[in-house]
């Protein structure tokens, strides 16, 4: 697909008025297929990523390791939105601050004195036993979260103070590391999520009129969504909890509450780019 085409679409997807030969569907039917489209829209890099992730053949390509080859296909996905205008350089250095803190966390998990999950295969590009293109996993939430927000004019109203969001998602994000030594808060966290964002609502619009949903629900979908991707990267040996070593299992549930709260995490650090807080309504 060419820029032009690409850029039409966008600039379609975020008007107000249907294709003229979906005029006559219903309404609902209407922006159900609009919301759809916008979802996939804002998915590119998800979708293109993972579909690298889910291609390459584990013994990699033209001799090239396939963590390297994921690594190179990540920077291009990357370069390509970039040139295209479908990101600005803003929006980068955040998804950047993704790949950091999703690449820190990797390390440490997969450590040998922690061993939560594991990259067995070979590659140039791992560092303290991860691939490099492991980042980019966390940086595709990020991508998600962005690109939704223009595609489907987000607002939210009630949010809480941002240095209140900011001390839950730090919050949320050193319990990855430390409930290995002293415990796991992650419920009395999302306890906190719960009250701190009890009242927020994103509103957003699938065509052309307002609706809304609570945040909360946001995040919870979302993580559910990356826990299904989480179990299909898993399938394919991308990785591997100590439980799928001998033969592949399902991801345990519960991850789906980790992923939802690192996704609090992931939109506390988009809702602080300029552009962005300028449509976060926060109750004096």
């Amino acid at each position: 697909m060419n820029l032009p085409t690409l850029a039409a679409i966008d600039d379609h997807l975020t008007g107000q008025r249907p294709h003229p030969w979906l005029e006559r569907l219903p309404r609902f039917l209407r922006e159900f297929l609009y919301f759809g489209i916008k979802e996939a829209r804002a998915c590119l890099f998800v979708v293109l990523f993972f579909a690298a992730v889910f291609t390459v053949p584990r013994e990699g390509l033209f001799g090239i390791a396939r963590y390297d080859v994921l690594l190179v296909a990540a920077l291009a996905i990357q370069a390509f939105m970039l040139v295209a205008k479908l990101e600005t350089w803003d929006e980068l250095k955040a998804i950047c601050l993704f790949h950091a803190v999703g690449f820190a966390l990797e390390v440490f998990k997969t450590s040998p004195s922690i061993g939560s999950w594991s990259y067995p295969d070979a590659g140039v590009t791992k560092v303290l036993g991860v691939p490099l293109f492991a980042g980019f996993m966390y940086a595709a939430v990020g991508s998600y979260i962005i690109q939704a927000w223009r595609l489907f004019d987000l607002r939210v109203l009630h949010h809480p103070p941002h240095w209140m969001a900011a001390l839950v998602a730090s919050l949320i994000y050193a319990n990855f590391f430390t409930h290995h030594y002293i415990g796991d808060y992650r419920w009395y966290l999302a306890a906190a999520a719960l009250g701190l964002y009890a009242r927020s609502t994103v509103v957003f619009r699938p065509l052309d009129r307002d609706r809304r949903m609570p945040l909360l629900l946001a995040f919870v979908l979302i993580g559910f969504f990356i826990w299904i991707a989480e179990n299909i990267s898993t399938f394919f040996r991308v990785w591997s909890y100590p439980n799928q070593l001998g033969a592949w299992a399902a991801v345990h549930v519960g991850k789906w509450s980790s992923w939802a709260l690192l996704v609090v995490m992931t939109f506390t650090i988009v809702a602080n780019l300029k552009h962005i807080k300028a449509r976060i309504h926060v109750p004096d």
